[in-house]
């Protein structure tokens, strides 16, 4: 007997997780590898990193299967998905060999490209054509970085990929994205479905640029299948079908199984605050992306560079652990500092050179209220979000769901109640990009859509917090008074 699995695959800035479930939902084994870890400004990676640790982390993944199958027969992964890191660039030559490093999406190195890429396309028309008014995160900055400071590796770019589309890449030897990836590079229409080249030839006029991007696939659209070159560094036959993959919010959207209005909050290394919508918006302050979903429709997010790492950075600077520095924060009153947590500049707002400001301190403050700080810098910098995605018109009143390791902190899911003002749920899901992954690969090997398919696998979700009363509408407003203080050209004080 012959046990038909599928792999969802999550490639991060920090490692890649591949996770095995059967056509059912089950899951039967996961497993990680890290690669060299960076942080922004300048912000790189070597794709082939990513797929070492693919290749480690699908073998692992898939011997654990095993030894838990036991006499449940043999082992057929049939289809591979993959989700990951939005925007970075991986360029390619003639070969399709790497040419140098991939600038990532916290890269924040390109933004005086994107200020003139902006004022040549215009914010206004960008937006409309784009659906976000990029920051230096999005490719089409980081395509004028390259040409700018790079000019022969610019001159020998023949292929532009973003990371999920490296990995489908190397496992089927396609060059190919999907909406939702496309979406996120700033030379992409994701209503009407076509690249922007005009936004491309701003740049250089000279390139075949549609020659050097890959196809745009459908929701249920397949890569190919896996060489019997990949399928040997993986461990198994060749032949499984290899999906469109897609974003690593935007996968994990599918891993959730959110409706319309259903709000979630994901806290990793970075914070982004999503639901999901039929319709596009548009946002002209820029706070709000309106990029494609996995299942037709639109994702509109906010995010914010630092989340998690806020508080890892707290937590050793007052030098107690993660769960310690958790029980300070849920002790604090409504008094205290705030935290603009800006530590490693922002995204939104778009602040690349502002850094972060700690107000209000006293001779009375105690450590409980440094920790409270920290933690609300970080959840209401995803607030400030929300109610910009709540300003445009887009649905925010259903469940608040929080995912990433942020979700196991006792502190940031009750600090999120209380600002929102709504009980917050988790889900018994660790790895939601890996399952939403699992859910498009389920979906295509079955005949079934992926929306069909994530409404299926949607799985229960779990109270952990209820909002407290407190002064947290006023602690709000403080924060926003001390954010707006790091407007100030920091470059200019240097």
């Amino acid at each position: 007997m012959t046990l038909a699995l599928v792999a969802g695959v999550d490639t991060s800035t920090q490692s890649c997780k591949v996770e095995l479930y059967t056509l059912e939902g089950e899951r039967v084994a996961g497993a990680s590898a890290a690669h060299p870890p960076v942080a922004p400004p300048r912000s790189e990676q070597d794709p082939r990193a990513w797929w070492s640790a693919f290749v480690e982390a699908f073998r692992g993944a898939l011997d654990e299967a095993r030894v838990r199958a036991g006499d449940r027969g043999e082992l057929e992964v049939r289809a591979i998905a993959v989700g990951g890191q939005c925007h970075g660039l991986v360029a390619l030559d003639g070969r399709g060999e790497v040419i140098r490093d991939a600038k990532l999406w916290n890269d924040t190195t390109s933004t005086p490209e994107l200020e003139a890429l902006l004022d040549e396309i215009g914010a206004d028309r960008m937006l409309e054509r784009v659906g976000t008014l990029p920051t230096a995160a999005f490719t089409l900055s980081k395509v004028a970085w390259l040409r700018a400071h790079e000019p022969e590796n610019f001159a020998a770019m023949r292929h532009m990929l973003l990371p999920h589309d490296y990995l489908g890449y190397r496992l089927t030897g396609r060059m190919a994205t999907d909406r939702s990836e496309a979406s996120g590079t700033a030379y992409f229409d994701a209503v009407n479905n076509r690249y922007l080249l005009e936004h491309l030839e701003i740049i250089d006029g000279g390139k075949d640029w549609a020659a050097m991007l890959p196809e745009v696939l459908p929701p249920e659209g397949v890569t190919g299948v896996v060489t019997p070159q990949a399928a040997a560094e993986l461990g198994i036959l060749p032949g499984a079908t290899v999906t469109a993959g897609g974003g690593d919010q935007h996968v994990s959207a599918l891993g959730l199984g959110i409706s319309e209005g259903e709000l979630v909050f994901s806290l990793g290394t970075s914070g982004v605050v999503f639901t999901t919508t039929d319709q596009p918006v548009r946002d002209r302050s820029g706070a709000v992306d309106c990029v494609a979903n996995l299942t037709g429709g639109f994702l509109p997010l906010s995010s914010t560079l630092n989340a998690a790492k806020t508080t890892d950075t707290f937590a050793r600077l007052m030098g107690v652990d993660h769960d310690g520095l958790s029980a300070l924060a849920l002790a604090a009153g409504d008094d205290g500092p705030v935290l603009a947590a800006y530590l490693d500049g922002e995204r939104t707002p778009n602040r690349p050179d502002a850094t972060g400001l700690l107000a209000d301190l006293t001779t009375s403050t105690s450590r409980e209220e440094i920790a409270r700080a920290a933690y609300e810098g970080v959840v209401f910098g995803l607030v400030f979000g929300m109610r910009q995605m709540e300003r445009v018109g887009v649905p925010v009143g259903g469940a608040v769901t929080v995912i990433g390791g942020g979700s196991r902190s006792p502190a940031y899911t009750q600090l999120i109640a209380d600002a929102v003002g709504r009980p917050v749920q988790t889900v018994d899901v660790p790895e939601a990009v890996t399952r939403g992954a699992a859910v498009q690969a389920a979906a295509v090997l079955t005949g079934t859509t992926v929306a069909e398919k994530a409404a299926a696998w949607r799985p229960p979700g779990r109270v952990v917090a209820e909002p407290r009363p407190g002064a947290h509408a006023a602690r709000y407003e403080r924060y926003l008074e001390v954010a707006s203080c790091t407007e100030l050209d920091r470059s200019r004080s240097r």
